[in-house]
């Protein structure tokens, strides 16, 4: 066990809070597959709103982690990808999939009283509209 993280208790607790951020591994391990437009990332993660998307996307951004590249079109059309820095987080996503793999066990959805999964309902609900101003 390390007992003395000095030397590294800072970068360690730096790229600890970014991994560490809600869907950031999750978009990491997306585009470890190659490109994609934020609709792709979207579609592919889920259950991520646009802004929590929009942040987490500028966050990485910010830290060298990914770039926004934009296609002039017509139609404009902007796709992310990983920077060198990004694509060195392929072992520690690879790895955190092989120690989730053998130690994570995912409960089963939960049932409401008609017998379908409120997940699944959740799924078919109508996306909300959004307050124009």
């Amino acid at each position: 066990m390390h007992d003395d993280l000095s030397p590294l208790c800072g970068r360690f607790l730096a790229a600890a809070d970014l991994l560490g951020r809600r869907w950031t591994g999750v978009i990491l391990r997306i585009l470890l597959d190659g490109p994609r437009r934020f609709g792709e990332l979207a579609q592919g993660i889920g259950t991520i709103s646009e802004r929590v998307l929009s942040e987490r996307l500028k966050d990485l951004e910010a830290e060298g982690i990914i770039e926004r590249h934009v296609d002039p079109g017509p139609p404009i059309r902007s796709e992310y990808r990983l920077t060198q820095k990004g694509q060195d987080f392929w072992k520690v996503i690879d790895e955190l999939g092989k120690w989730a793999e053998r130690w994570v066990e995912l409960k089963p959805a939960p049932v409401s009283v008609s017998g379908k999964s409120v997940a699944a309902k959740a799924a078919r609900a109508a996306p909300r509209k959004r307050k124009t101003a």
